[in-house]
């Protein structure tokens, strides 16, 4: 039996989870790291089975991997020649998930004074995610290719782990499915064996309250619209 005083302090770290697109340069100590991974490692698993493996870059490694990616990133040419190895979203669209998805897309970019026909201003947000959003903690998740989707489940709530612990530590996160167009390049960056496919990255640093990119909260539906109670 845990207090309310502990409840309350779960339910917080969960609920101000945000995805923070705007760092400060303060450093993240490894101890506060190592633990917080530790924590996340309880994260349940099909059979104890613990798919994850996680790539930790600060410093000098965090930029190495930024420069390389976006150096492509930035050629139309070089850019179409990578391809993301496993599809993350949709390969088509239906209502109310791509009504979701626009709204967040617009609210994001309402909020940077971007506008629908600023293509360039837009690219270069995105381009943003490449840098880690300037957090001084980037993280690359991968898993071993023999695993199936399963734990890919398994993966997801070991994620969500990571995030809750930063947040009860007063740090902020932002999961990051764009790394995944780049596998090839972060394969050859990090020197990854050929068994390890790239998941996806995350930024992890102290949000800056200055930014107005990071006052965006999104919505959520209310319990009627995804809960059934069946009695």
């Amino acid at each position: 039996m845990i207090s309310s005083q502990q409840q309350e302090a779960v339910d917080a770290a969960i609920t101000s989870r945000r995805s923070i697109r705007a760092f400060l340069d303060k450093q993240v100590e490894r101890t506060d790291l190592e633990r917080i991974l530790e924590v996340a490692a309880r994260a349940p698993s099909g059979t104890n089975t613990q798919p994850w493996k996680v790539y930790v870059l600060t410093g000098q490694a965090r930029v190495a991997l930024s420069d390389a990616i976006l150096a492509a990133h930035t050629s139309p040419e070089l850019s179409r020649q990578h391809t993301e190895e496993y599809a993350y979203y949709p390969r088509e669209w239906v209502s109310p998930f791509i009504d979701r998805r626009r709204k967040v897309g617009w609210d994001l970019y309402s909020l940077l004074g971007l506008a629908r026909e600023d293509k360039p201003g837009m690219a270069a947000q995105h381009a943003r995610n490449f840098r880690f959003f300037d957090a001084p903690v980037g993280l690359i998740f991968t898993i071993d290719r023999i695993m199936e989707q399963g734990s890919w489940l398994d993966y997801g709530m070991f994620l969500q782990n990571i995030m809750v612990a930063a947040r009860a530590r007063g740090l902020d996160t932002c999961p990051q499915a764009a790394f995944t167009q780049y596998h090839r390049i972060i394969a050859e960056q990090l020197q990854l064996p050929s068994n390890e496919m790239v998941v996806c990255g995350m930024a992890l640093g102290w949000a800056d309250p200055a930014k107005i990119e990071n006052s965006l909260v999104t919505e959520r539906e209310p319990l009627s619209r995804f809960v059934e109670f069946v009695n």
